[in-house]
């Protein structure tokens, strides 16, 4: 029987959101294998197993529970943010030879940096929103020049961090600088994005042994001026699944997702969210470890697909360790 490490946690601010994710995981994972909770904080890793820590060895992934030695055998990599859905503990893994079901090293990196990841899929013709990038916050280009070249009102997002902090939805030209500043304490490079005036929604995709599975779509509707932290995790939002939109955008938009999927050569969950535009996918970002808490959109979404935890996750595990 495998031992199968949740690893969460983490290094940004969506700490305890990784382990609410990680937690809703291991309270309905698969039989046939043993699951634990693998917390990284500042400190280093331990294994969390009930109410009890122990160290893990960060070497070989090995621990000492009740006097017996055990080893993690594969792993699933569910931390927001740095330093794993960016790609690092992935990378670590395959140094060491322990295998995960997660989207590699480059996906994940390219995934996590929103300018990034956008650019690189306006080159496959996939439209996004015009964006300027900024890495220093010391010469960021004049508030003005910027409102000329993309408008009012723009987002300002780090593009190195989770999506929750240190967004902000810029109305005034007072706000941008402001909101640059804050943004750089979340992320070392910004990015100022046009607004996409439209209807925003969601597509999660993973993959089978039946090739990739495009789960019905959401639409977010936030009670606040975009779907920020508040939105997402303390009930601020109408998450409408599935969304509000005809059968022919709702299939653009899963075969849009499903082609974003194949493009980044992701693995396991992956969510990509769009802002429809005269019915026009537009992507906003790709996130390789949605929130997967009780409060997420992935779960509501396999329970409109009649898709039960345990069985979806099954099934990656079945797909993503063969």
């Amino acid at each position: 029987m495998k031992n199968i490490g949740i690893i969460c946690g983490g290094f940004s601010s969506e700490f305890d959101i990784s382990l609410k994710s990680a937690t809703t995981i291991l309270n309905h994972f698969p039989a046939g294998y043993r699951p634990f909770l693998v917390v990284l904080s500042r400190d280093g890793f331990c294994v969390r197993i009930g109410d009890e820590e122990v160290d893990l060895n960060r070497v070989d992934f090995s621990f000492i529970y009740k006097g017996k030695q055990e080893k993690v055998d594969a792993a699933i990599i569910y931390i927001h943010g740095d330093p794993g859905e960016n790609g690092k503990i992935q990378a670590y893994l395959e140094i060491i030879g322990i295998p995960y079901v997660n989207s590699g090293p480059l996906a994940s990196q390219l995934s996590f940096d929103k300018w990034y990841c956008n650019q690189f899929l306006r080159a496959f013709d996939i439209p996004v929103a015009k964006s300027i990038h900024l890495t220093n916050s010391e010469a960021v280009l004049d508030g003005n020049q910027m409102i000329q070249e993309l408008g009012l009102p723009v987002f300002v997002k780090p593009c190195d961090s989770g999506s929750s902090y240190g967004i902000a939805k810029i109305s005034s030209a007072d706000q941008l600088l402001p909101g640059i500043e804050n943004a750089f304490k979340e992320g070392r490079s910004v990015v100022v994005e046009a607004f996409l005036d439209g209807t925003e929604v969601t597509c999660a995709v993973y993959r089978t042994a039946n090739g990739l599975n495009a789960l019905p779509i959401t639409e977010i509707v936030s009670d606040n001026d975009f779907f920020d932290y508040e939105a997402k995790y303390l009930g601020k939002s109408q998450e409408i699944t599935p969304a509000r939109v005809s059968d022919e955008v709702t299939i653009r938009v899963q075969e849009q997702a499903k082609r974003i999927y194949e493009l980044l050569q992701l693995r396991s969950i992956a969510r990509v969210d769009f802002m429809l535009v005269n019915d026009v996918p537009h992507v906003i970002e790709v996130n390789t470890t949605p929130g997967f808490s009780s409060e997420s959109l992935v779960p509501k979404m396999l329970g409109v697909a009649g898709i039960t935890i345990t069985d979806f996750w099954t099934s990656i595990l079945k797909e993503e360790l063969k």
